[in-house]
């Protein structure tokens, strides 16, 4: 949703801190905030990432192995059926 709005004074500014926590900060401060915010950000991003990667290639190796397994019980009841027929 947008809403517009003018600001009064434009050199403080209130920024969320986090958990409904609103802090007064001059804009410069704010920017400082921020920049530090995405910086903290991209370094647990990076971090993570390595992980990620490992779960997925895991899960795709399970995918896999599950598709085989179901593969086979599905020939090996379809061969049950034809023998009994």
């Amino acid at each position: 949703m947008y809403v517009p709005g003018k600001l009064h004074d434009v050199e403080h500014v209130l920024i969320d801190v986090g958990t409904g926590y609103y802090v007064e900060k001059t804009a410069e401060d704010a920017k400082d905030f921020f920049k530090r915010k995405i910086d903290f950000l991209t370094k647990q991003m990076e971090k993570i990432q390595p992980a990620l990667q490992e779960k997925h290639t895991m899960k795709q190796a399970v995918m896999e192995m599950m598709s085989q397994k179901i593969q086979q019980l599905t020939a090996l009841g379809a061969a049950q059926a034809t023998a009994k027929a």
